[in-house]
């Protein structure tokens, strides 16, 4: 075993573990065909939605850095003011060293945006070799045994396109497979306009005056064309059931990153000043929020509910007469 292959052995032993259990159920549970292409893609989804729901505690750090890097802003850019045009080593030494140790006290680090893309990877790669091996027939590292292995292997998504093929292999075929080139480069666009959706509305949507005028955001805006092609050209080389991973993940982080900009936006962003009107207007409709004549807004407070008199025995009623007489 290589290097590689030593390294990524446990993610292998954990995503066919997760594969297998995923298979069993739709097979004993559901009653799907064992070995359709369906059926291995629906326990690819749900490894993807497992992997996922354990990275949301990441991903909240992550828009916690996030919030934590935008009020650093300014103060980076007064570092990068203070050193702008001078370009010796030491300017260069002193401009490094004054960032990191503002980056330290405030405790912030700019590469907490990737870290669950990194996480992902090894997953990612895993699955490849995963779905590789299985296409050569190969045993897998724990709970994907041969004949599991074997099925995966021919499994044929529609019975037309096996998930073991790629754009490069079909078009390499003697005849050339156009089915699979044509699931495959519809699904490398669906892939790449997710990932450009979901940048786009980071970028529009969620981002301050402040950090708009950042030399960040300069770089944000080439990642926002540079990454959805990176994703057209990998998806030329990678499986179809590799693709399933890769797509399924990337509407999960779309739609995820739809809710978090929408109910936790970045404050003085133009998704916070929508939050802000969505509710005002909830206010104003449940009678909380009045306005003026002149345009102002009042805050009125909705009237309390009279407090229920309890009834009063007539023993205790004469008592209670008998002692005010007194």
């Amino acid at each position: 075993m290589d290097f590689l292959g030593t390294i990524l052995w446990p993610i292998k032993w954990v995503i066919e573990a997760i594969l297998v259990a995923f298979h069993w159920f739709w097979t004993n549970i559901v009653g799907l065909d064992a070995g359709a292409g369906i059926t291995w893609v629906l326990s690819i989804v749900g490894l993807v939605l497992v992997v996922r729901a354990a990275l949301i505690p990441i991903f909240v750090r992550q828009i916690k850095s996030q919030r934590r890097m935008l009020e650093v802003a300014p103060q980076l850019k007064k570092i990068q003011d203070k050193y702008r045009g001078k370009k010796d080593q030491f300017s260069r030494e002193a401009m490094s060293r004054e960032t990191m140790e503002m980056y330290k006290k405030t405790g912030t680090n700019p590469l907490s945006s990737c870290l669950p893309l990194l996480i992902q990877m090894p997953i990612f790669f895993s699955l490849f070799s995963v779905l590789q091996e299985a296409n050569q027939g190969k045993q897998g590292v724990g709970f994907l045994s041969q004949e599991l292995s074997t099925n995966f292997g021919k499994a044929s998504l529609f019975g037309i396109a096996p998930l073991h093929d790629s754009i490069q292999s079909a078009a390499a075929a003697n005849p050339v497979e156009t089915t699979v080139i044509v699931i495959a480069v519809v699904m490398v666009v669906v892939m790449t306009a997710s990932q450009f959706i979901t940048q786009l509305q980071i970028m529009s949507r969620n981002q301050s005056a402040e950090m708009k005028a950042s030399p960040m955001y300069r770089q944000q805006r080439i990642l926002l064309y540079i990454l959805p092609l990176v994703f057209a050209f990998s998806g030329f080389a990678f499986p179809i059931g590799v693709m399933f991973y890769w797509l399924t993940s990337n509407i999960w982080t779309m739609v995820q990153q739809f809710l978090v900009i929408r109910n936790m936006p970045t404050p003085g962003s133009e998704a916070a000043l929508a939050r802000e009107a969505r509710l005002a207007k909830r206010a104003q409709r449940k009678g909380i929020v009045q306005e003026t004549p002149e345009g102002d807004t009042l805050v009125v407070e909705e009237p309390q509910k009279p407090q229920r008199q309890q009834p009063v025995g007539k023993n205790r009623a004469k008592k209670k007469s008998g002692s005010n007489k007194r």
